[in-house]
């Protein structure tokens, strides 16, 4: 069996197969850039729902991966949701009937009764001075108010063909919901140095990288996820979201530093010995992603949080990448907002906002599906 970039639509007509883990990582490692969410490590780490990898092959030649996570449903046990979070990895450049159709068949054979997917293709770009100038502006409300910096083809090609598909858009209003977010904030590295990267930041975060410089702050790589997640802990009570259990953090170590022992990295940042800021990086290929973070509500004026994100800006600089992604945003710019807290300290990093094109349902056994989407709805999805 051979391995190579997704293959361009045309002409071909791949078919849809269930791999093994080991085919679907050697495929994965030759890629440029995969969302760790579709590497079969992650498989072990969503141990609650059934996963398998699949490929989409060309003859003997696999060309397209992805990983699938089978959801239950309530009262329903015979059929699944199945879910590509931030996948699959095809081409989605030509003919998306050639590739997801074999996709619908195999899974609706295997008892599920829609397939979930989120495209790692994007619509819309906005620089970090069109979002600043946004904020400022009472009579802008969304991102999608201002005009885009950029406007992908591909994107546009993808949206249109999904729901000229009958694929329903499941990404919401406000870019949260209990899927992945469409909208992100991401710094480009390639072809820039360090330099470079400070003078895209705004003036606050250039200060604030230094202050934590000038007061000792320390930044390491470490092993101690249990001082992370007392500070993980501390840090979801203070801003008031439901924190994951240690458990999960020690699988989530496990599981991908298994697949590969630079996939994910502890920062941990110290001030005369108090941990006073902590953050978890991701890095599949070329694309680097902050996954968690956590401060100490005491010496936030050290700047232990803005020291964290420098050193991880650095590292993944150093190792190649193409792009730091500091994930979610809402596309709220209403200064009221309480979201919008969360834009103006990843937009001080420069970089640019940027729109996916969401996730997207294809029901394959509409009655279940819509008793599946009158169960969530009454337990507020």
């Amino acid at each position: 069996m051979s391995y190579s970039e997704p293959a361009r639509a045309a002409g071909v007509r791949p078919t849809v197969e269930p791999i093994s883990a080991a085919e679907h990582l050697a495929f994965v490692r030759t890629q440029r850039s995969v969302s760790f969410l579709q590497t079969p490590a992650w498989a072990h780490v969503k141990t609650e729902w059934r996963s398998e990898s699949l490929g989409w092959f060309d003859g003997r030649r696999l060309v397209g991966a992805g990983l699938v996570l089978h959801r239950p449903v309530p009262r329903f046990d015979r059929f699944t949701l199945a879910y590509l979070a931030e996948g699959p990895v095809i081409d989605w450049t030509g003919d998306l009937g050639a590739w997801l159709d074999p996709l619908a068949s195999y899974l609706k054979s295997r008892g599920a009764f829609a397939i979930r997917l989120g495209p790692s293709v994007c619509t819309n770009t906005w620089s970090a001075a069109q979002v600043k100038e946004g904020i400022a502006d009472p009579g802008i409300e969304r991102l999608t108010d201002l005009p885009s910096q950029w406007d992908n083809p591909v994107g546009v090609h993808v949206t249109g063909r999904l729901r000229g598909g009958g694929w329903l858009p499941q990404s919401p209003q406000d870019g949260f919901g209990v899927g992945h977010p469409q909208f992100k904030y991401e710094v480009p590295l390639a072809g820039r140095t360090e330099d470079d990267l400070l003078r895209g930041m705004n003036q606050l975060w250039r200060r604030n990288i230094k202050k934590a410089a000038k007061e000792g702050v320390e930044v390491t790589v470490g092993e101690d996820l249990k001082a992370f997640h007392d500070l993980y802990v501390h840090t979801a009570g203070r801003d008031r979201f439901t924190p994951r259990p240690l458990r999960y953090f020690e699988t989530m170590f496990a599981a991908l530093r298994a697949e590969d022992p630079e996939r994910i990295k502890l920062y941990l940042a110290h001030h005369q010995g108090d941990l006073v800021a902590a953050t978890i990086l991701v890095r599949v290929g070329a694309h680097a992603v902050y996954a968690y973070g956590a401060s100490a509500t005491e010496k936030r004026e050290v700047r232990g949080s803005n020291a964290c994100q420098w050193a991880m800006i650095r590292d993944s600089l150093a190792a190649g990448c193409d792009v730091y992604d500091l994930r979610g945003i809402t596309p709220t710019l209403d200064a009221d907002d309480a979201h919008v807290g969360l834009i103006r300290f990843k937009v001080g990093a420069g970089g640019q906002a940027v729109r996916y094109v969401g996730e997207w349902d294809l029901p394959l056994r509409p009655m279940v599906y819509r008793a599946f989407e009158l169960y969530m709805r009454r337990r507020g999805r």
